[in-house]
């Protein structure tokens, strides 16, 4: 982004823009002297102005990026929008590699550390929960029961244990016993069981269930020990019976993992999930360049950022590419593009029936304009790896995950690939967590910042006003990752959020 004076009425993201950016609702008649024109309709805040004529079928940009075509003639100082502003396909150059460069890694002497929890096989924690994963819906009542009995009869006496979390799906049954729904669904319970942030898990199954317990074991080479238990509510007596017997197990599990102290390791044994919902005009000037900024500094501190939201970086797909440490790398990511537009064909929609209503109101016309804000997210760093839904993150650096838009969804499946940390990006306001990763929320305008304060961790408004460049905004944001990391509550912690977040994603037929 280019630096503009702190007082001009609008941003200007690139001198070849055809529109730029208005920092506040502007009337009619406003001037704007950095560009020579005059506003000739009303400029809600973070909407676009156009700053030259544009004749219909003629490409908007923004970012220096084509955002959309207009569909009217539009005239130097208009509103540009839904209502003249729209989208149809065109060629994007991959240039598999082309922007790819060496990463400026801090070196290790000096690298940033935190306080965390080392596992037995050397993955670090950020939290120490224990959890209770069903494999089916029929199970979820009994686990919520387990759960909630051990937190108020238990947990007062573990104090180094965060929490007892019940986490429940929809899903297990009336489906495919083979295909991609169902490795997906094991991929995601099997995930959420190593991942670091849980010192030990319990799953409850009901018996009958397509997805049966043993053949997830059986598919991983699971073996039940202290600290991973299992458990039929059909082989158990019924629910009350069933309850009671997960409670003793979870008893046998709390003295285990209440021994687990914090150390200090480096930020290397951080991977963080970038995340963004209810995007608006700002979020590709503010939160996420800043949260992109932070995450091109955990890379360079050895550690490892997840992006993921594949819908939501369609169209823009081509400036991770032009990133990816090698051509095959970049190929997997266009495969994954290649799926998702035969998906939504065979649903009967569209990639561009994203961006929301919410999104559109705050400033986001086209899923190309969403895209281009949103893998802003991801830094500067190269592409290292591209990874299916749920799967392992075993690479260091930044890497893709494919996933859908819808953000617990997507959430669930970077934290079952191994994320122990998770930042998301909001300009309408999000309230979410997602045990057992803490979550940090990044707002991208300081009106909702106030206006929802119990839910934001961090205000990048300040960008929009000059008081704080992205730099200086990434690397608060990273601090609050390490110290996050290190223990320090979230809001979202703070008012428990993260027990309903937990939703794998569902492909398939319902039988």
């Amino acid at each position: 982004m280019s630096t503009v004076a702190a007082l001009s009425p609008v941003i200007r993201l690139n001198p070849a823009d055809n529109v730029v950016i208005a920092r506040a609702e502007l009337p009619a008649g406003t001037a704007l002297p950095g560009e020579g024109i005059t506003t000739r309709d009303a400029i809600p805040a973070g909407h676009k102005v156009s700053t030259a004529a544009i004749r219909a079928g003629e490409p908007v940009r923004r970012y220096n990026q084509i955002i959309g075509f207009a569909t009217e003639d539009i005239g130097p100082g208009e509103h540009v929008h839904v209502q003249n502003l729209g989208l149809h396909a065109f060629e994007r150059d991959y240039a598999f590699g082309a922007d790819a460069h060496p990463t400026a890694f801090v070196p290790e002497e000096e690298r940033a550390t935190f306080r965390g929890f080392v596992r037995p096989d050397g993955r670090v924690g950020t939290r120490n929960f224990i959890g209770v994963l069903t494999s089916v819906n029929c199970s979820a009542t009994v686990a919520r029961m387990i759960a909630q009995t051990a937190e108020r009869e238990l947990l007062p006496h573990f104090p180094n244990v965060d929490g007892v979390v019940a986490l429940t799906h929809g899903t297990g049954c009336g489906m495919a016993g083979s295909g991609e729904g169902y490795d997906i669904l094991q991929r995601t319970l099997w995930g959420y069981a190593r991942n670091p942030n849980f010192a030990g898990v319990l799953m409850v199954g009901l018996g009958c269930e397509v997805n049966q317990i043993d053949f997830l074991l059986d598919a991983y080479g699971i073996t039940p020990g202290p600290l991973f238990q299992v458990m039929k509510i059909q082989d158990s007596g019924g629910t009350r019976t069933t309850a009671q017997a997960g409670v003793a197990m979870i008893r046998e599990m709390l003295p285990h993992a209440d021994k687990a102290r914090r150390t200090t390791v480096p930020a290397s044994g951080l991977v963080v999930g970038l995340q963004c919902g209810g995007s608006d005009g700002y979020s590709g000037v503010t939160a996420n360049p800043a949260l992109g900024a932070a995450a091109d500094l955990l890379v360079r501190n050895g550690g490892t950022a997840i992006l993921s939201e594949t819908p939501e970086v369609y169209g823009a797909e081509h400036l991770l590419t032009r990133r990816a440490a090698s051509r095959a790398v970049g190929e997997k990511l266009v495969d994954r593009i290649r799926w998702w537009e035969e998906y939504t064909e065979r649903q009967g929609g569209e990639m561009n029936n994203n961006p929301s209503p919410g999104n559109k109101k705050g400033g986001l016309t086209t899923i190309l304009e969403k895209s281009l804000g949103a893998v802003a997210k991801g830094g500067t760093t190269n592409l290292v790896e591209v990874y299916k839904y749920a799967e392992q993150v075993n690479a260091k650096g930044f890497v893709f995950m494919d996933t859908p838009g819808y953000d617990p969804v997507s959430a669930t499946g970077q934290i079952a690939g191994g994320a122990n940390l998770v930042c998301f990006t909001t300009g309408r306001g999000s309230v979410s967590g997602f045990k057992p990763a803490p979550c940090l929320k990044l707002s991208t305008n300081t009106e909702m910042y106030r206006r929802l304060s119990e839910d934001m961790d961090i205000d990048c408004g300040p960008i929009v006003t000059g008081e704080v460049d992205i730099e200086e905004m990434g690397r608060r944001i990273f601090r609050l990752m390490l110290d996050t990391a290190s223990g320090k509550q979230t809001k979202s912690e703070a008012l428990g959020f993260g027990d309903n977040e937990f939703v794998p994603w569902q492909l398939g037929a319902v039988m």
